[in-house]
C-alpha cells in the first residue's frame, strides 16, 4: 500500500482529502504545517505529499524545498493542493520541485486524475 502524507492547516481539508485517499487505498499522515510535514517525512518519507501552499510556522514551498533537500526527499511525488492559481505560483511550485498542481476545492475525480497522471494509480 502506498502511503500519503496530506499537509494542510485545514482539519476539514485534511479530512476530506483522507476520506479520499483511503478510498484509493492509500495509507494516510497528516501534518498541520510544513515544519511537522518535514519531521514526519525524516521518520517515514511517504510515496506522495499532498500539500497546501498557505500553512503557518512553514509553507509549503519552504516545505517542498527543504524536503528535496533531505536525503530521499527527491522519492516522494509531491502535489500541491491549493487555491493560489496564478502563473507565478504554479511556476514557483515547479521549479522547486513539485510534480502537480490541483486546485481547491477539489473532488475524488480531480484527485483521481492528477494521481494517474504521475503514476500512482
Amino acid at each position: 500500500m502506498k502511503s500519503c502524507l496530506i499537509v494542510d492547516d485545514s482539519k476539514v481539508i485534511r479530512k476530506v482529502a483522507r476520506r479520499i485517499l483511503e478510498e484509493l487505498n492509500f495509507d494516510i499522515h497528516e501534518a498541520e504545517d510544513g515544519q511537522r510535514a518535514l519531521d514526519q517525512c525524516g521518520a517515514d518519507m511517504p510515496d506522495v505529499v499532498l500539500l497546501d501552499w498557505n500553512m503557518p510556522v512553514m509553507n509549503g514551498l519552504d516545505f517542498l524545498k527543504a524536503l528535496r533537500k533531505m536525503t530521499g526527499g527527491d522519492t516522494p511525488v509531491v502535489v500541491f493542493c491549493t487555491t493560489e492559481n496564478d502563473m507565478k505560483h504554479i511556476a514557483a511550485a515547479i521549479n522547486a520541485g513539485a510534480d502537480e498542481y490541483i486546485m481547491k476545492p477539489f473532488d475524488r475525480e480531480i484527485i483521481e486524475a492528477k494521481f494517474a497522471q504521475v503514476g500512482l494509480l
